[in-house]
């Protein structure tokens, strides 16, 4: 059973705006979870193209300038440790180098050699034939899409405990109140 609030003269539905709770957010989490996997689909085959894992895929994309590993590790959003393996991949390969950093002899900084930033253009090149949104969405729509992705991402990850820092509310808590 449903309790009724009013909110701004309005009445509302209690638990009726939880996540999860209509058809348009299971239509979401269903189309975002279908694209992620076509996305991440398409970039093994690209990878597998490369003879490289998609991690190692994933680190040339975001090797735009000189970088320390550490910092890589940061845009991945993965262990510090785990670039150490990507890098010996990279390095491996030709696409990528390890430099001293001029600030700390201490810190290493990963480099993509001319051969990796040709290989990035190419990959780069295959994404924007194969991504749904390169071949599916007009120019302006692309934009719009970026711009949603953004601000969801600019909204963070909401908190364990709820949006404001309070006890989060579910649907069951708010059938109490």
């Amino acid at each position: 059973m449903n309790e009724t609030a009013e909110v701004t003269g309005a009445p509302v539905v209690l638990g009726s705006n939880v996540p999860g709770s209509n058809a348009v957010d299971r239509g979401i989490v269903n189309g975002l979870t279908g694209l992620v996997k076509r996305a991440g689909a398409i970039s093994q085959s690209i990878a597998d193209l490369f003879d490289i894992a998609p991690s190692d895929l994933l680190a040339l994309f975001k090797l735009d300038e000189v970088m320390t590993m550490k910092e890589l590790a940061q845009h991945m959003s993965c262990d510090a440790s785990f670039v150490t393996t990507i890098a010996d991949t990279l390095e491996r390969r030709g696409l990528a180098r390890r430099e001293p950093s001029l600030r700390d002899r201490r810190v290493k900084n990963l480099v993509l050699t001319p051969a990796g930033i040709a290989a990035k253009e190419r990959m780069m090149q295959e994404l924007a034939v194969r991504m749904p949104w390169c071949y599916a969405l007009d120019e302006k729509e692309r934009h719009v899409f970026l711009a949603l992705i953004e601000k969801m991402l600019a909204a963070g990850p909401e908190p364990a405990d709820g949006p404001d820092g309070g006890e989060a509310v579910t649907t069951a808590a708010a059938a109490m109140s």
